[in-house]
Parts: structure tokens; C-alpha cells; sequence
């Protein structure tokens, strides 16, 4: 199974997992043109999409996936909640299917495990993917960690977390007091030491490869975030997701 982000930030996220014949979108917070430019900057062609996933429907999230579902026609699979929020917006995808965040299901070689998670949208799901052999944790937009969170994410051997603001800069941002208060919610987005007390949680002996995602480009820097991974992470291959550019394909459970 191999991995690769298009792009994470507070406007934009999408992510691609392949295995044997099979290719995963999830999310698709850009524009068709900027999803097929990155994507050529990772040699696929999006002609290969078996199908994209959506997470919840946050337009850094869907933004880009009904148009990308049209042009390529590919199916979209999302939560029911999800799905109505959708497309009472932005219309229909070429084709849909309703999952449940309580059940498992497979895409060709990719099995699929949802995750229900804490987050201000109607029913947002995080996913942890597998190809028989190794297994690969998405797990950003999420305002608090739950039992279920834990449990779900164990045993993961590389790991796509949020690390989304830091408090200090949140409190002290332009953003309206409603924002920064739904930001910090319960509901809201991971701190970086939410997010590092997580890892320090999750990180077991399959863990080798971690990404940080979603960061903030306003609450938020690389800096911190990269001395929260130093402090739990050292022995661990690190990457901090940006907005603009492409993390490229890594191996998962190589």
C-alpha cells in the first residue's frame, strides 16, 4: 500500500492510497485544475481513480470532489449525512454510495474502516485503510479524542494525524471570537498538543511513518509542529503537510 498527500491545510486536503489495482481519493478540497497539476507532479493519472471518499462536508474537503466525480465518473462514497449536506449544495456526483461509520466495507484491494469523530458537520467519518498487510490511519477534523478514536487508530503502521493550531495563536489571531471558540471546541480541530498526546498514545511498534496534516496557515507553524514530533516521534520517519505542496508517495508498512 503506498500513500500520498495532493495537499492539507485549512483550504485544501485531499489524499491518495493505492494498493494492487486500486486507488483511493479522499477529499478533494482544490480545484480540478490544481488536483490534476499535483497530480502530475505524482506521475497519476486521475483516469485511474477507483473511487473517492469524503470525510465530512467542509468545503476544504468537498470543494473539488462533485466536479472531479463528474469529469472522471468517478463514484463517491460518503456517510448519509454527509451525502445530503452535499449535494444540497453542490448537486449530485456521477455516481453515489451511502457507507455506514459503523461497518467496514472494501474498494477492490483496499478494505476501508470509517471512524466516527467528534467535528461541527453533519456526520463527519476519518478512515483507517488496509490492504491485508499493512495498515494506514487518516485522522484529522477532530475537536476531542474518544475511546473509539484510540481503539480504531492502534496498531497502524503509518499515520496521516492533525496537527491544526497552536492556543496561543488562536487566541491572539484576527479570527472572530465564535471562530476561534468553535476552533478550540470539542467539535472543533486538534491542538498541537492534543495532537501530540495522541501520538504519544498511538505510537506503537508498527508505527514507522508519520504525517502531519491540517496544519493552520494563521494559527499554526511548521516549527512548532515539527518540535511536538521531535519530542514523541524521533525514531520515527516525520513529514509536515502544507497547503501548496504535494507530500509525495510513501510506502506504508515497508
Amino acid at each position: 500500500m503506498r500513500c500520498a498527500l495532493i495537499g492539507s491545510g485549512s483550504a485544501g486536503n485531499a489524499l491518495l492510497v493505492t494498493a494492487g489495482d486500486t486507488t483511493l481519493l479522499v477529499d478533494c478540497g482544490y480545484s480540478i485544475k490544481a488536483f490534476e497539476a499535483r497530480a502530475e507532479q505524482l506521475d497519476f493519472d486521475p483516469r485511474r481513480l477507483s473511487a473517492v471518499l469524503v470525510t465530512h462536508e467542509h468545503d476544504d474537503h468537498l470543494g473539488g470532489v462533485l466536479p472531479l466525480s463528474r469529469r472522471y465518473r468517478v463514484p463517491v462514497h460518503w456517510a448519509r449525512g454527509t451525502r445530503i449536506a452535499a449535494t444540497a449544495r453542490h448537486g449530485e456526483a456521477a455516481s453515489t454510495h451511502d457507507f455506514s461509520p459503523h461497518a467496514r466495507f472494501t474498494i477492490g484491494d483496499i478494505r476501508v474502516t470509517p471512524v466516527p469523530v467528534p467535528h461541527d458537520a453533519r456526520e463527519p467519518t476519518q478512515f483507517v485503510f488496509s490492504d491485508g498487510r499493512a495498515r494506514f490511519g487518516l485522522l484529522t477534523d477532530l475537536g476531542s479524542i474518544t475511546p473509539h478514536v484510540l481503539e480504531a487508530y492502534a496498531d497502524c503502521d503509518a499515520l496521516c494525524l492533525e496537527f491544526n493550531h497552536e492556543p496561543a495563536l488562536l487566541e491572539s489571531s484576527e479570527y472572530p471570537p465564535s471562530l476561534r471558540r468553535r476552533i478550540a471546541s470539542p467539535y472543533g480541530h486538534l491542538s498541537n498538543a492534543q495532537a501530540e498526546q495522541l501520538l504519544a498514545r498511538l505510537k506503537g511498534p508498527r508505527l514507522t511513518r508519520v504525517v502531519a496534516a491540517h496544519l493552520s496557515e494563521k494559527t499554526n507553524r511548521p516549527a512548532l509542529v515539527a518540535a511536538c514530533l521531535a519530542r514523541v516521534a524521533a525514531d520515527i520517519t516525520t513529514d509536515i503537510a502544507s497547503q501548496d505542496a504535494v507530500v509525495p508517495w510513501f510506502d506504508v508498512g515497508a
